[in-house]
This record gives structure tokens, C-alpha cells and sequence, in this order.
């Protein structure tokens, strides 16, 4: 899809969007290419304050360029467009995980790191420390689902194109404080 039309699934899906800069077209594509696209990560940011988070998810740091994802959740409920096209979001994963999220089929463990997920997933980070002690409100909760059902939504792929970076990439924890069996629920019923 392009970048207008994602960033109308969100807004059809009853997201607040926030488009920082010129998100349309921060992307890192001379890196590699972007798609086929197959599915949506979910991450954690270990970061606190969502005008810090959405800077650092935007610019990234010395090491990792941003952007570091599409949308930055935050606490509230908002989601801060920061990028469209290939983002230093997912880093290598397992290839029989990119598999199973393009057959909808349950995922298998991660164990190994041999496939580019940045070229076929779109990425959310959320606003939160990660030590499964910082709260996620009911708000940034409902925003995750929304903004992964809008994906889905617009591609046909059901809650089973979801997951988290825990998911795809061994050693991983994010997203910490949620699982994502309970959030791929939620999708399925918002799909319904």
C-alpha cells in the first residue's frame, strides 16, 4: 500500500495520528528493498516519554539510523507516523517463522537469525520501559490492536499476520507486559 493509503487505513480504523516530519519518504530503501510485505511486528521501545521515543524511533542512533519503525504508540492512545518504507525495525529472523506468518499458520520458535525482517514486515514500537513492571494503559493497548487491524484490514491477512519481535528473533522480549497470543484476540475480534 502506499503511504496515503496506510495512513488511511489508520485513520478509518479510529486511530489519532500524528505525522511527524516528511514520514512519507524517511525510509532506509538504499539499504535494500522494502516488500513483499507480509506482516506486522510489534515492539517495545524501552524508552519513556513519547515526545523522547518518537525523536529517537525518527533519527535512531549512532549504530541504527532511523527510522526504527512506521508508528511510534504511545501511552495515550496516539500513533506518531515516523517513517514509510524500509525501517531498522526487525533485523534478521527466523525464516521459518516469515513462513508461517505468510501461511496464517502458528508460529513455530524462534531459533535461528538468516532472514531480513525489515523488508516484509510494517513496525510499531510502543512507548515502554520493557521490565514488565511499566503499565501499558488501556488506551496504547486498544491502539496496538487498531493499528495492526488496519493492516490487516487493507491486505486481507487475518490476526495470525501479527506478531512480536519475541517472535521473530531469538534472544528477543519485546513486546514485554502483553502477550501476543492475547493481542492477536483482540485483532481477530476487531477483524470480525
Amino acid at each position: 500500500m502506499s503511504a496515503e493509503d496506510f495512513l488511511a487505513a489508520l485513520r478509518r480504523e479510529g486511530l489519532r495520528v500524528v505525522e511527524v516530519g516528511d514520514w512519507r519518504h524517511h525510509n532506509r530503501n538504499h539499504k535494500g528493498p522494502w516488500g513483499e510485505v507480509h506482516g506486522v511486528m510489534i515492539h517495545h521501545t524501552v524508552t519513556s516519554g513519547t515526545d523522547l521515543t518518537v525523536q529517537i524511533c525518527r533519527d535512531g542512533f549512532e549504530g541504527l539510523p532511523g527510522p526504527l519503525c512506521h508508528g511510534v504508540i504511545a501511552k495515550d492512545g496516539g500513533v506518531h507516523l515516523v517513517g514509510y518504507g524500509r525501517a531498522n525495525h526487525a533485523g534478521l529472523g527466523d525464516d521459518d517463522v516469515l513462513r508461517a506468518v505468510i501461511a496464517e499458520k502458528a508460529l513455530p520458535p524462534a531459533n535461528e537469525a538468516n532472514t531480513d525482517g525489515n523488508r516484509h514486515f510494517y513496525g510499531f514500537e510502543c512507548e515502554n520501559l520493557g521490565d514488565g513492571q511499566d503499565p501499558w494503559p488501556a488506551a496504547q493497548l486498544e491502539a496496538v490492536e487498531r493499528a495492526a487491524a488496519a493492516i490487516c484490514r487493507h491486505h486481507g491477512w487475518t490476526e495470525r499476520s501479527v506478531i512480536g519481535h519475541l517472535e521473530w528473533q531469538p534472544g528477543k522480549t519485546d513486546p514485554r507486559g502483553f502477550t501476543m497470543a492475547s493481542m492477536r484476540s483482540r485483532i481477530h475480534e476487531r477483524l470480525k
